[in-house]
C-alpha cells in the first residue's frame, strides 16, 4: 500500500508546506537522508501558540505536536516527491514552549511520535529527543525538526 493512501485511509489531507521564515531551507537531502527544518504548528492557517503548563496544557501541545507532524510529511513530500521515498523516520526533535515547572515534554511530543507510526508503521518508530524551552519562533507552543532515511529517486 502506498503512503499516499494509507494517509487517505486514516482520512489525512497534507497542508500545503510552509515557507521558510528566515534565511534557511525546509529540507536537505544528504547522504540517503533527509534533514527537514524544525516545523511549527499551524490549525486553520494560524500558528498554534502559547506556553505549555502555563497558558496552554498537555492536550493542547499534543494536537499542537501532531499539526507539527503533518508539517513535516508536508515537507518530506514537496522534497521527495512521494512519501513512499521514506525509508525509516530516524529521529524526531521536538521543542516545547514551557513553564519552567513543566514536565510532560514527552507526552506532548508523542502527538508527532505516534502520527508516523500511524502513517509508516514500524518504519515510523524513531529515536527522539523532547525539549522544554521558554519561546519558539512566532510564539509558537512546539516545533518539531526531523532526520529521515530515504529510498533512492
Amino acid at each position: 500500500m502506498s503512503i499516499e493512501t494509507r494517509l487517505a485511509d486514516l482520512g489525512i489531507t497534507l497542508p500545503r508546506p510552509a515557507a521558510p521564515v528566515a534565511s534557511y531551507v525546509p529540507a536537505v537531502e544528504s547522504g540517503g537522508l533527509l534533514f527537514i527544518s524544525g516545523q511549527i504548528p499551524f490549525d486553520d492557517g494560524v500558528v498554534m501558540q502559547g506556553r505549555l503548563g502555563e497558558d496552554r496544557d498537555t492536550a493542547f501541545g499534543q494536537k499542537a505536536a501532531r499539526m507539527c507532524g503533518l508539517m513535516l510529511l508536508a515537507q518530506m513530500q514537496a522534497a521527495l516527491g512521494s512519501l513512499d521515498r521514506v525509508e525509516r523516520i530516524v529521529k524526531l526533535g521536538a521543542f516545547i514552549a514551557s513553564a519552567d515547572d513543566f514536565t510532560q515534554q514527552p507526552q506532548v511530543a508523542n502527538g508527532a511520535s505516534d502520527l508516523m507510526v500511524d502513517v509508516f508503521g514500524d518504519a515510523g518508530r524513531h529515536a527522539r529527543s523532547a525539549v522544554g524551552v521558554p519561546v519558539l519562533p512566532l510564539g509558537a507552543a512546539v516545533e518539531i525538526d526531523a532526520i529521515i532515511a530515504i529510498r533512492p529517486a
